[in-house]
């Protein structure tokens, strides 16, 4: 059976590759993509090459350039797809009822041979004779997701004290979190700094993820804050932030790719 892989974080691609190896080492890789632009390109020139499409794709819903729906939009895909999504398993009911199968993230070997055996199934071993499995509704389904996901409740001021007086800072006027010597500030978009009584694990689940981003374990940041990013070494990025930050700001390396992607939004 001929796979082509849809993914755009390296790791997942490593992971996914090892896992087929062990449940399915008949399945051929015929290529990753790792975008909405280059998979359409892909499947595009492996027609005109007059290769066999695809029997499976992977296909994983959040890519670096938009939500991996849009390929059906720009493209007839003739091959079973099996979404692998970082959604909950309750948001992810839609997809059950309309017989789409996907593996959440990260994908364990239990649920990938499941994944497997319901497109054995529905093809019946035979090459080239993959089911068409997505449904004509398909944005009703993408819509019901959206629908079904919990809206989150971040934090819209923090409380701190300015010597004997209590202040209540808007989320907006924030710059930065950081840590030092063990205890947590925030800078202002004006310069100012308060000291605010939760650690750093605490304020990541408060703060909306679209607005602030954690670049390692010391430091949050928002957008405006970061004026300037340029390599650093071992593969990490460091970053210049306004207003000053007296030390470094190392985005960690395991943070890199996603970093890129946040600032890219």
């Amino acid at each position: 059976m001929n796979i082509l892989i849809v993914e755009d974080e390296k790791l997942a691609v490593r992971k996914l590759t090892k896992l087929l190896e062990e449940a399915a080492p008949d399945f051929v890789i015929k290529g990753v993509t790792p975008s909405i632009e280059a998979t359409v390109e892909w499947i595009s020139q492996n027609r005109v090459a007059g290769n066999p499409e695809p029997d499976l794709l992977f296909l994983d819903i959040e890519l670096a350039d938009g939500q991996s729906f849009e390929i059906f939009n720009r493209i007839d895909i003739r091959s079973t797809v099996i979404f692998t999504t970082s959604y909950d398993e309750y948001a992810l009911q839609a997809f059950k009822v309309n017989s789409i199968d996907y593996l959440l993230k990260p994908v364990q070997l239990e649920d990938l041979q499941r994944s497997i055996k319901k497109f054995y199934d529905l093809t019946g071993g035979q090459r080239g004779t993959s089911a068409h499995v997505l449904p004509p509704n398909l944005e009703n389904i993408l819509k019901n997701l959206h629908l079904q996901q919990p809206v989150a409740d971040y934090r819209k001021r923090f409380l701190v004290k300015q010597g004997v007086k209590l202040l209540s800072i808007e989320t907006s006027e924030i710059a930065y979190f950081y840590i030092d010597e063990s205890i947590s500030f925030f800078k202002t978009h004006l310069g100012q700094r308060f000291m605010v009584d939760y650690r750093m694990d605490e304020m990541e689940l408060f703060l909306d993820p679209d607005r602030f981003f954690r670049v390692n374990r010391s430091i949050i940041v928002t957008h405006s804050a970061v004026v300037q990013i340029q390599p650093y070494y071992n593969n990490r990025l460091v970053i210049t932030l306004k207003p000053v930050f007296e030390k470094e700001a190392i985005v960690s390396r395991e943070k890199t790719n996603d970093f890129k992607k946040w600032m890219g939004k």
